[in-house]
This record gives C-alpha cells, sequence and structure tokens, in this order.
C-alpha cells in the first residue's frame, strides 16, 4: 500500500476541516452602505442580533415578489429579534426611491451602487438572502425567504 504524500494529507484535513466546520467561518462584510436618506450603517457593526440582508434590484420580478413578502414578514421578524434590512445593488438613489414610492414597501434599504457588498458577499443573482447569525456569522444563502429563517438564523 502506497503511504500518501504531503499533497494528499493536506486535502484530506482541508477535506476533513470543511466537513466538520473546522475551517474559518464567513463572518459580516465590513462595507458601509448608505439607506436613501444618506444614512450610513456598517454591516460587520450587525453582530449581536441576527441579520437577515435580502439583495434586490427593481427591474427584476422575483425581487418584487420577495420584497413584497419580506415587507410584510419584517415586523414579526423584528419582533423576533431579527435586524431585517434590503440591500439594492447597482441602481441610482433616485430609481430606488420612486419604486419603493409606487410598491408601499416601509422596509428599511441601503444602496449598494457599485455592487461592493453584493461582491463581497459572494452574489451570483438577484434576489438572494443573506442570513447572519448573531455572531455576524454567514450561515445560510437563499433565493427565498424559507419558513424556518429563525433556526436558520441561531446556527
Amino acid at each position: 500500500m502506497r503511504k500518501p504524500g504531503k499533497c494528499g494529507i493536506f486535502s484530506l484535513a482541508l477535506i476533513l476541516g470543511l466537513v466538520l466546520n473546522f475551517v474559518n467561518p464567513v463572518f459580516a462584510a465590513d462595507i458601509v452602505l448608505n439607506d436613501l436618506q444618506s444614512q450610513p450603517a456598517n454591516l460587520s457593526s450587525l453582530a449581536g442580533k441576527p441579520t437577515v440582508l435580502f439583495f434586490w434590484t427593481t427591474w427584476c420580478p422575483y425581487c418584487r415578489t420577495e420584497l413584497k413578502d419580506l415587507n410584510k414578514m419584517r415586523p414579526q421578524m423584528e419582533k423576533e429579534g431579527v435586524v431585517v434590512f434590503a440591500v439594492n445593488v447597482g441602481e441610482p438613489v433616485y430609481k430606488v426611491a420612486n419604486f419603493l414610492k409606487s410598491y408601499a414597501l416601509s422596509i428599511r434599504v441601503f444602496l449598494d451602487k457599485e455592487a461592493q457588498a453584493a461582491e463581497n458577499y459572494g452574489i451570483r443573482g438577484v434576489p438572494t438572502y443573506i442570513f447572519l447569525n448573531k455572531n455576524g456569522q454567514v450561515v445560510s444563502t437563499e433565493h427565498r425567504l424559507p419558513d424556518n429563517y429563525m433556526e436558520i438564523l441561531s446556527r
């Protein structure tokens, strides 16, 4: 029987680390975004509370549906201690503001004008939800708001 080389041992250790979750977890990116009133928020400062970030655009029909559903769920989620933010990707303030007025949405929206936050979170398409546990660790990425969101956020 052949002994594993250094490469084989490293690969095995990496696989075991991933399987057993010994590899460093991904945490909230240190990015400052402005809301529609130009009030900044640093996404890495959200640690301490479970957080849902919803990445979306005005032109995406699936985003519109998810945004309406999230807007309805937000009061309940906030009662449960969950922070909820919608992050618009790559669109100007006037377009997002007009969209929100026409849809009568009250959710707090941040603008990711240069798509830096989307890139840092590995967003490949919209709509996308990023779930951060109370430690600021990314615990899940979804394209629909799951019914078991509290279970996901408690990981």
